[in-house]
C-alpha cells in the first residue's frame, strides 16, 4: 500500500509539514486505559515522549506480534497504540533518572497519567502544578479518585461489564457479549484526549491549567445515554419495562435489524421514509398487505413497523447483500452491508481515501490503520516505530526537552 499523496489531503502549496499539534509537548505516563488518548495527540503532531523502564515497556510484549514475541519492536498492539512517540529509557528510582523525568515534566504542556503507570508515583504532580499553574494534567483511572469503588481494578472486559455496556449486548437467549479488542479503553482514551485539548485551550486563553480525572467507568456509562433515558423515564415514554430487553442486532425501536441474505447479512430499516420503502416493495411485488388502510393510521405505527420488518426479512433472504446494499443506497434507504473483516481490510472506500498507511516496525514495513480524521493543511502521518529507549539521546539533547545536568 502506498503512502498517501500530498494532493489527497490538501493543497500541496499550503500544506504544513507539521501536524496540527506540532507546538504541543506531551509527557505520556499511561497504561492501557489511557494510551489511546496519547496516540490521538501524537498522531496529530504533538511531540509525545513516553518514558519506559530500562528493560523496556512491558506493553511491548503484548500480542499479536509481527515476529517472534520477545524480540525488539514486534508487537503490533504496541506499534499501533504507541505510534508517533519518542521513547525515553530511564530509572525513576535512581537520582539521575528522577531528575530526567522531572525535567521532561517541566517542559511538557500536557502530562497524561494513569494510576500506577510507570513514573507516576515518582512525580509530585501537585507540586509541579503549583510551580507551573499553566500545566494540564489528565489522569485516567478505572473508577476515578473518589467513591466506594475508587480502589478497584477493572481490565477492559470487567470495565465493560461494570459500566453497563455488556448488559446491552447479545440476545434474549444468549449470554452478554464482549466487543472485540479493548473498545472500552479506547472510548476512555478518546475522552482523555478531548479533556487534554479542552484544558490546553483554556490554559492558553486564561493562563490557568487544570487537572482532569477521566474515569473508564464513567466514560462507558456516558455511552448509554439512550438506555438510561428509557430506564429513568419509562413511564413518559410509554414503555412496558424500564429496562430494554436485549435483542441482538435489533434496534430498540424494532425498525432496524440485521437480516440474513444471500452471501452475508445486512442491516435493514424502512426509516426514515416508510413510504419510499413501501414503494420499493410494491415495485418488486413484495409488499404483502402493507397497502391496507390500517397500516396508514398513525396510532398503528408499531403494527406497521412489525409487519414491514416481517416482509423485509422474507424479501432480503432472497437478495445478494452486496447488490442490495448498493441498490438501497441509490434509493436513499440507509441499509448497511455487514462487512466481514476481509472486506474491511480491502474496502474500496477506505482504499480510495488512502486510509491504509505503511508503517515501519523494526525492519519490516507493514500496513496499518489510518487516521479517523483528515486535515487539509496539517496532514496526519505515521513515523517509524522505535525500539525501547530509541530516542533517549535525542530527547536529552533536544533544546525543548533537554536535560539539565
Amino acid at each position: 500500500m502506498s503512502q498517501a499523496s500530498s494532493a489527497s489531503v490538501g493543497d500541496t502549496q499550503t500544506q504544513s509539514t507539521d501536524g496540527a499539534l506540532a507546538d504541543v509537548r506531551v509527557l505520556d505516563l499511561t497504561d492501557e486505559r489511557g494510551i489511546y488518548g496519547a496516540k490521538l495527540l501524537a498522531d496529530l503532531g504533538a511531540d509525545v515522549v513516553r518514558p519506559e523502564p530500562l528493560e523496556g515497556d512491558p506493553l511491548r510484549q503484548r500480542g499479536p506480534h509481527h515476529e517472534v514475541a520477545g524480540s525488539a519492536a514486534t508487537s503490533l498492539w504496541f506499534a499501533f497504540f504507541a505510534s508517533n512517540r519518542r521513547f525515553f529509557a530511564l530509572d525513576p528510582d535512581a537520582t539521575q533518572g528522577l531528575a530526567q523525568l522531572r525535567q521532561l515534566a517541566q517542559r511538557a504542556h500536557i502530562i497524561l497519567t494513569c494510576d500506577a503507570a510507570f513514573g507516576v508515583a515518582q512525580l509530585d504532580l501537585e507540586q509541579l502544578q503549583d510551580q507551573r499553574p499553566e500545566l494540564v494534567v489528565i489522569n485516567t483511572s478505572s473508577f476515578g479518585p473518589s467513591g466506594p469503588w475508587r480502589n478497584y481494578l477493572a481490565p477492559d472486559l470487567v470495565a465493560g461489564a461494570l459500566g453497563g455496556a455488556v448488559a446491552t449486548t447479545g440476545d434474549t437467549d444468549t449470554p452478554p457479549l464482549k466487543g472485540f479488542g479493548e473498545l472500552n479503553f479506547m472510548v476512555c482514551g478518546a475522552y482523555a484526549a478531548i479533556a487534554a485539548l479542552a484544558a490546553l485551550f483554556s490554559a492558553r486563553q486564561t493562563g490557568a491549567g487544570q487537572r482532569a480525572d477521566v474515569s473508564v467507568h464513567e466514560s462507558i456509562a456516558s455511552c448509554l445515554e439512550q438506555v438510561l433515558m428509557f430506564y429513568w423515564y419509562a413511564d413518559r415514554l410509554m414503555r412496558p419495562s424500564r429496562v430494554l430487553p436485549r435483542q441482538g442486532a435489533t434496534h430498540w425501536s424494532n425498525a432496524y435489524t440485521v437480516m440474513p441474505g444471500k452471501n452475508g447479512s445486512i442491516m435493514v430499516t424502512p426509516t426514515p421514509d416508510f413510504d419510499n420503502q413501501l414503494a420499493w416493495l410494491i415495485e418488486e411485488d413484495a409488499h404483502g398487505d402493507l397497502i391496507e388502510p390500517k397500516y396508514m393510521d398513525p396510532e398503528n405505527l408499531p403494527l406497521r413497523v412489525q409487519r414491514t420488518m416481517e416482509l423485509l426479512r422474507e424479501w432480503v433472504a432472497e437478495k445478494d447483500v452486496q447488490t442490495l446494499f448498493h441498490e438501497a443506497q441509490s434509493r436513499h434507504c440507509p441499509y448497511g452491508w455487514v462487512l466481514p473483516i476481509e472486506h474491511v481490510a480491502d474496502n474500496p472506500q477506505l482504499d480510495a481515501r488512502q486510509w491504509y498507511q505503511p508503517y515501519q516496525i523494526g525492519a519490516a514495513e507493514i500496513t496499518s490503520p489510518g487516521a479517523p480524521y483528515n486535515f487539509t493543511h496539517t496532514p496526519w502521518r505515521l513515523k517509524p516505530h522505535g525500539e525501547s529507549g530509541a530516542d533517549t539521546e535525542q530527547v536529552l539533547a533536544d533544546i525543548g526537552w533537554g536535560a539539565q545536568s
